[in-house]
C-alpha cells in the first residue's frame, strides 16, 4: 500500500468517525479523530476536548488526563495534499510558546491572553491551567501534521518549551508518525501508551551486572534482557492499563487456569522463587533506550505492548507480595516503516506472539484474534450495540472495556459456527469451533466485515439451537437444519434492510416473527429425523445418528432430495410460515 492509498484510508477513517459523531463540525474532524486515536479510547472524551471555532489561538484541543495528571494542548494540521512537505517553522514555534502561557503563574498575563478567544477554548484552557497551578499537572504540547517537521524546527520548538519551565514538554508527530498511528488504530492498539519506564532490578540481596543488549543489524532490531521487580511490573500495568495488552492474542484469563493459580501460590508461599519458576514478560515497542531516572537505571520504551506475559503482569498486580518477587523482562524494539508494507510488521509481531505464548495452550482461534478482519468485525458490531469477544478472556474483563453502556456479547467462535452452519457443508460446521479458524476454512467463514452479513446468520443460529433443546437427536441434525432454513429465509428476505429488521425483531423477541420461525424450524427438524431414519441402513450396517451426520459430506444435498418427496401439504405448511415471517418483517417499523 503506497502513501496515497494510506492517506485515502486515513481520510475514510476520519469520515467514518465523523459519521458516528454527526455533531462534529467538518473543521474539527481530524483533531477529534487524532484525540481518539492518540490520547483516549472514549469518543465523548475526544469530542469534549475539541475547542472548535475560529478564535482558538492555535489551540485545537485541550485534553486533561486526570489519571496521569497531564494536560495535553493540541494543534492539528490536516495537510493531506502536503504530505512530506516541510511544515512552517513559524506555526510550530508559535504553538510552542503556548507552554509559557499555561505555566506562567501571572494570572493577569493569562487573562490577557484569553481576551477575544473563542469561549469554549477559553474555558478548557482555564481548566487546564487550574490543574497545572493547583495540582501540579504536567503540560504536554502535541503538534500533529501530515507535513514534515525538520530536525532544526523540532529542536527549536523543544528549546522554546523547555524555557517555559514547569516540566513542560512537546511532542511533534509528522505525516510518517500519523501513518504509524493509523496502523495502530486499525490494529485495535490505539490509543498507544506514549512512554513507560521499566526499572532494572536493584536492591538488597540482588545484584544485577548490567543488561544484556543485542543489536541485529540484518533485521534492524534491538533487544534488552534484564530482571525487574514484581512491583515495577505491577506499576506499568497500573499506568498503562488494559491498553498495554492490545496486541496480545488473549485477554486476562482470570482465576481457574492452572498457570494463574500456580503463580498465585508461588507469590503467597515463596515470592523470592518466582523469578526461577516464571518464563518472564516480552515487550515490543517502537523505541527503547537505557536511561537514568531519579538515580535508577530504567529501560524507557515508547508505544510499548506486552505480547507475552499478560497473565504474569496481572497476577503480580493483584499480589500483595509482588515487591519480594522478580521477573525476567525482554524488550524488543521493532522497526516500523508505514511507507512500506505494514504486513511485515504484523507478521513479525504475530510470529513472536505465537512463539512466546505457550504456557496457556494456544488455540487456532487465539491466533486469529488480532487479524484485521476480526478487528473490523468488532468495530462494525460495536456500532450496532454488540460487544464482539474476539479474544479469549473472562466476561468481567470483556465488559470492563465498555463500562456505562449495555452491549449484547457475541464471541467469535459462535459467530464462526453460525456462518459455517448457514454457508458450508454441515460436516465442516460440526467439526469443532477451532477448525473453523484454520487456513482454508477461515476465509470462507469470515469473508467480509459487514454486520448485515453476520447478524442474521447469528440470530437464526440461536433460534435453530433453541429448537434442539431437550431433544438429543435434533442436536445431531442441527447444522443441516440451519443451512436448510437459512436458504429458505434468504429466498424470502433479500435486502439488507429487511435482514436487519429480522435481526432487530429476533433481538427484541418479537412474537410475530419468532412464532412462525419456530414452527418452520420445528417442521424442518421433523423431516431431518425422517431423512435419517430413511437412510441410516439396517442390521449390522445401521449407523448411529451421531456417526451418520459426521461421516459423510453432502448430507444437505441428500436432504433436499428427501424434502422433494414430502407430501405437498407439508411444503404448503412451510410456505405459510415463510409468508408469515416475511409479512412480520414488512409490517415492522
Amino acid at each position: 500500500m503506497n502513501v496515497a492509498d494510506r492517506l485515502k484510508k486515513l481520510e475514510r477513517e476520519i469520515e467514518d468517525f465523523a459519521a458516528q459523531n454527526p455533531s462534529l463540525a467538518p473543521d474539527n474532524q481530524f483533531v477529534a479523530w487524532f484525540l481518539r486515536a492518540y490520547l483516549t479510547d472514549s469518543d465523548p472524551a475526544a469530542l469534549e476536548s475539541v475547542t472548535g471555532g475560529s478564535r482558538d489561538k492555535s489551540v485545537d484541543a485541550v485534553f486533561i488526563d486526570d489519571r496521569a495528571q497531564v494536560v495535553y494542548l493540541v494543534q492539528a494540521k490536516y495537510r493531506r495534499k502536503n504530505f512530506g512537505v516541510p511544515e512552517s517553522r513559524a506555526s510550530v514555534i508559535d504553538f510552542a510558546n503556548l507552554a509559557s502561557v499555561v505555566s506562567d503563574p501571572d494570572a493577569a498575563e493569562f487573562s490577557s491572553y484569553l481576551k477575544g478567544m473563542e469561549p469554549n477554548a477559553a474555558e478548557l484552557l482555564k481548566s487546564a491551567r487550574q490543574r497545572v497551578a493547583r495540582k501540579g499537572y504536567r503540560v504536554v504540547l502535541v503538534f500533529v501534521t501530515l507535513a514534515k517537521c525538520s530536525d532544526a524546527t523540532e529542536r527549536d520548538a523543544r528549546q522554546t518549551v523547555r524555557r517555559a519551565g514547569g516540566g513542560c514538554s512537546i511532542e511533534i508527530l509528522d505525516g510518517t508518525r500519523c501513518l504509524v498511528l493509523l496502523q495502530d488504530y486499525l490494529d485495535g492498539a490505539a490509543p498507544p501508551i506514549p512512554t513507560l519506564d521499566v526499572p532494572i532490578e536493584s536492591g538488597p540481596g540482588v545484584k544485577v551486572n548490567g543488561v544484556l543488549q543485542r543489536f541485529d543489524s540484518k533485521n534492524n532490531m534491538e533487544s534488552w534482557v534484564f530482571s525487574a521487580s514484581g512491583d515495577a511490573i505491577a506499576h506499568i500495568f497500573e499506568v498503562g492499563g488494559r491498553r498495554l495488552f492490545a496486541r496480545n492474542i488473549r485477554g486476562f484469563l482470570g482465576e481457574g487456569t492452572s498457570v494463574n493459580e500456580g503463580m498465585k501460590r508461588t507469590l503467597a508461599a515463596e515470592p523470592d522463587q518466582f523469578f526461577y519458576y516464571n518464563n518472564g514478560i516480552t515487550i515490543i515497542c517502537d523505541r527503547a533506550e537505557k536511561v537514568s531516572h531519579r538515580g535508577t537505571d530504567v529501560i524507557r520504551v515508547r508505544n510499548p505492548q506486552v505480547i507475552n506475559g499478560q497473565q504474569t503482569s496481572r497476577v503480580l498486580a493483584e499480589a500483595a507480595t509482588n515487591r519480594a518477587a522478580s521477573v525476567l523482562v525482554k524488550v524488543i524494539q521493532v522497526p516500523r516503516d508505514p511507507l512500506k508494507d505494514g504486513a511485515s510488521f504484523d507478521g513479525l509481531v504475530g510470529r513472536i506472539v505465537q512463539a512466546t505464548n505457550w504456557q496457556n495452550a494456544i488455540k487456532p482461534s487465539d491466533l486469529m484474534a488480532n487479524d484485521r478482519r476480526q478487528l473490523e468485525i468488532e468495530k462494525e458490531l460495536r456500532r450496532r450495540d454488540y460487544l464482539y469477544a474476539r479474544k479469549r478472556q473472562t466476561k468481567g474483563e470483556l465488559r470492563a472495556q465498555v463500562r456505562g453502556k449495555k452491549y449484547l456479547v457475541i464471541n467469535k467462535e459462535e459467530l464462526a459456527q453460525a456462518v459455517a452452519g448457514c454457508e458450508l457443508d454441515p460436516v465442516i460446521a460440526r467439526s469443532g469451533k477451532d477448525n473453523l479458524f484454520v487456513e482454508g476454512v477461515y476465509d470462507d467463514v469470515f469473508p467480509n466485515s459487514k454486520a448485515e452479513f453476520y447478524l442474521p446468520r447469528y440470530w437464526l443460529f440461536k433460534e435453530v439451537t433453541k429448537g434442539a433443546r431437550h431433544a438429543p437427536q435434533r442436536g445431531y441434525t442441527k447444522w443441516m437444519v440451519l443451512g436448510f432454513v437459512w436458504d429458505k429465509l434468504r429466498g424470502k428476505i433479500r435486502r439488507d434492510r429487511e435482514m436487519l429488521k429480522f435481526v432487530e425483531m429476533c433481538r427484541c423477541e418479537r412474537e410475530a416473527l419468532l412464532k412462525p420461525l419456530g414452527r418452520l424450524i420445528g417442521l424442518t427438524y421433523v423431516q431431518a429425523i425422517a431423512y435419517y431414519r430413511a437412510n441410516r441402513g439396517s442390521g449390522d450396517s445401521e449407523q448411529d445418528i451421531s456417526l451418520f451426520f459426521r461421516s459423510k459430506r453432502g448430507r444437505d444435498k441428500e436432504f433436499l432430495r428427501h424434502w422433494a418427496t414430502c407430501p405437498a401439504s407439508y411444503s404448503e405448511r412451510v410456505d405459510k410460515e415463510l409468508g408469515r415471517i416475511a409479512r412480520a418483517i414488512q409490517l415492522s417499523p
